[in-house]
């Protein structure tokens, strides 16, 4: 199945796996699905991610995170720039999501990284999504 919007794809299905409370999900692999999961780890959005090697492109296998009463740690996320619409920002035009209390994930020229990091190494880039 041919998925216009990697990413966006990448964001809904961990908002349905954990609306639907699954403890794993699967998805196509990509080095970015793989940033954006490294990210997502590292600021606690989810438990752990696995790189399963397969005949094709390969899977990533995600352990979704819940809080307490099964509640998703993933409140919200939306997809910024789009297959139609790129937006580019530069280090001091980085959005904040929810006063801080969220992050924004950029593509720099420095790789994958969070607006916290972008803003600290001053550094801009495209804004692919907002996670809270």
């Amino acid at each position: 199945m041919m998925v216009s919007d990697p990413i966006g794809d990448f964001i809904n299905r961990i908002r349905n796996a954990q609306k639907a409370r699954f403890d794993k999900l699967d998805i196509p692999a990509s080095r970015m699905k793989a940033s954006l999961c490294r990210i997502l780890k590292e600021e606690g959005f989810i438990k752990n991610y696995k790189f399963i090697k397969d005949d094709k492109q390969g899977v990533l296998r995600i352990n979704i995170k819940y809080g307490e009463g099964r509640e998703g740690a993933v409140t919200g996320a939306k997809r910024i720039s789009r297959c139609g619409r790129r937006v580019y920002v530069g280090h001091e035009d980085i959005p904040k999501v929810l006063n801080g209390m969220g992050i924004s994930i950029l593509s720099t020229s420095r790789g994958v990284m969070t607006d916290r990091q972008a803003r600290k190494e001053r550094v801009g880039g495209e804004v692919l999504c907002a996670v809270w």
